[in-house]
């Protein structure tokens, strides 16, 4: 009786999927079976999911797809801004993600490789899982027919629609800073935040502008692996992320109007402690001056030495204050 053959090696661990669609649906395989699998069916496609690849994974689909060095050598090291490269019969994109973590927004980026008959995704940093755009596809077959350009797309979506929760956070944020502002209830806190609103948006905006060049030169693709029913859905999400765009652009003007705003609150407030202060010095330096005066020793002071002429000084005093009183009060500085 002959042993059963050895099952074939589980995937490495940064391989978050490796699943092979065809006309039968799809079907989780291994590395070792992409081969096996693509030619069993030339209608059929892959889609790995890589998050922080080994090198060695890399070197192996590299190998497998003839993937070009500088693709590999940016998917390695991530770091990257968003572009879109043509190398041979393969397109490389690069996008930004971001999450939400408390009150700050951390970044990762997406590789995606693309060919005929294969889509490798590769995740670095903050990034969330694609399951969700893969479960997008499967329900659709009208977008599985489209062949790897569809998760292209999918992946894409989810990137750009993840900004929109980001951005709506920020917008009630600014708002509520905002009634802050005009309650009068200056505090260094107040500052601190517009500020740090301010810088996020900008980390934001430098993450989404290259990525809406990178969703037009797909849109307007003649490359064979982005089919023309793929760029209207692509179109879609470049609306999307000109409408992001387009919202942080408003935001970063609208925290620049607040910063400004408060300031010049701040600075009117202070202007008016100044004027009160002001007003309450004149009033005191009105007696202060006639007190000062009378204090001073010397002889031939003759009103002293009639029994009523304290009293008019104090009177006189008290009429100087009361007109000065209101007079200040007039004009507003009381």
């Amino acid at each position: 009786m002959q042993n059963p053959s050895p099952p074939p090696p589980a995937n490495p661990s940064s391989v978050i999927n490796c699943v092979v669609y065809g006309p039968d649906g799809k079907r989780d395989i291994v590395l070792d079976e992409i081969g096996s699998a693509l030619a069993a069916d030339d209608r059929s496609f892959v889609w790995i999911g890589l998050y922080e690849p080994e090198p060695a994974v890399l070197t192996r689909l590299q190998a497998d797809f003839g993937l070009h060095d500088l693709a590999i050598e940016d998917a390695s090291k991530a770091h990257q801004r968003p572009k879109l490269e043509a190398y041979g019969d393969s397109l490389f994109v690069v996008a930004n993600t971001a999450q939400a973590v408390g009150e700050r927004i951390v970044y990762g980026e997406t590789h995606l490789f693309l060919g005929p008959r294969y889509l490798v995704t590769v995740r670095h940093g903050a990034s969330l899982s694609y399951a969700s755009a893969r479960q997008r596809i499967e329900r659709d077959p009208a977008l599985l027919a489209m062949g790897p350009a569809c998760g292209l797309y999918a992946v894409l979506d989810a990137i750009v629609d993840n900004y929109l929760p980001i951005v709506d956070e920020f917008k009630a944020t600014l708002t509520a800073l905002e009634q802050e502002i005009i309650s009068e209830k200056f505090h260094r806190g107040i500052v601190i935040r517009l500020y740090e609103l301010k810088r996020e948006l900008t980390y934001m905006r430098v993450a989404m502008a290259p990525l809406q060049d990178v969703l037009s030169q797909l849109v307007r693709s003649s490359s064979p692996l982005v089919p023309a029913e793929t760029r209207l859905y692509l179109r879609d999400v470049l609306d999307h992320s000109v409408r992001i765009n387009e919202s942080i652009d408003v935001l970063r003007d609208m925290l620049g109007t607040a910063l400004g705003v408060n300031q010049a609150l701040v600075t009117l407030t202070q202007g008016e402690i100044v004027k009160k202060l002001g007003a309450w010095a004149a009033l005191l330096a009105a007696p202060t001056l006639i007190t000062s005066w009378y204090g001073m020793n010397f002889e031939g002071m003759r009103e002293f030495e009639q029994p009523w002429a304290y009293p008019v000084l104090i009177g006189g005093i008290a009429v100087i204050v009361t007109l000065l009183y209101r007079y200040l009060r007039r004009i507003g500085w009381l």
